[in-house]
Parts: structure tokens; C-alpha cells; sequence
């Protein structure tokens, strides 16, 4: 399924999510009376569905993007596209969309009962 057939019912994308329209629309800036209006077929400004595609299908926590993370990635796609392009592929590869350090849990300690007797 293409991503745009996707975004053509955000209510079915809320539903599947289990979220009420005022938490669904929310995360992305827009009112709950706005998200119906949306959800029974009022077409649906560009911004609005890149925000939702990025939060709701691409699962991506937008609050921990900053405009420097912006601007490096518009300074790399403008002067070093091929490098662009590479690291866009090799992110890709991996399937994640955060890095390591950043999920990272601390290791467990286990300590025997009998060592601390």
C-alpha cells in the first residue's frame, strides 16, 4: 500500500492506533474539530499530511527534532547530495529510526544471593 492511500483515511490510521481524535490530532498541532473535518473528507493542507505520515505511519517522535537537525539535512541534500543519498540508504538499511545510543537500556547487574551472605 502506497503511502498516500494511507494518509486518504486518517480515521482508519486513529482507529488502528486506538487514540480519540483529540490525542491523534493533537500530536500534530491540529484541533479535534479540524482532525473530523479531516477524518469526513475535507482535503487536507500538505503540511498537515506530511505531519501525519511522520508521527502516525513513519512513527517518528517529532518533539526531538530541532531546526539544526533540519538544517543539516537541507545543507547535505543541497551541497553533498551523493553524501545524502548514501547515508539516506545506509539509515535505511538498519530499520531504525533512532540511533543506538539512544535506546540503549542500562545492562542488569545480577548479584547471587550467595555472595551477599
Amino acid at each position: 500500500m502506497k503511502t498516500s492511500d494511507k494518509l486518504s483515511n486518517p480515521r482508519e490510521i486513529r482507529r488502528r492506533l486506538g487514540l480519540n481524535q483529540q490525542q491523534f490530532w493533537g500530536m500534530i498541532g491540529v484541533t479535534q474539530s479540524g482532525g473530523s473535518r479531516y477524518e469526513s473528507g475535507r482535503a487536507m493542507p500538505k503540511p498537515v499530511q506530511h505531519l501525519l505520515r511522520l508521527v502516525h505511519v513513519d512513527r517518528i517522535d517529532i518533539s526531538r527534532l530541532s531546526r539544526a537537525d533540519y538544517e543539516v539535512i537541507s545543507y547535505l541534500k543541497n551541497s553533498r547530495p551523493e553524501m545524502y543519498k548514501k547515508l539516506r540508504t545506509q539509515a535505511a538499511g538498519t530499520g531504525r529510526t533512532t540511533p543506538r545510543a539512544a535506546v540503549a537500556t542500562p545492562a542488569k547487574r545480577s548479584v547471587s544471593i550467595a555472595a551477599r551472605a
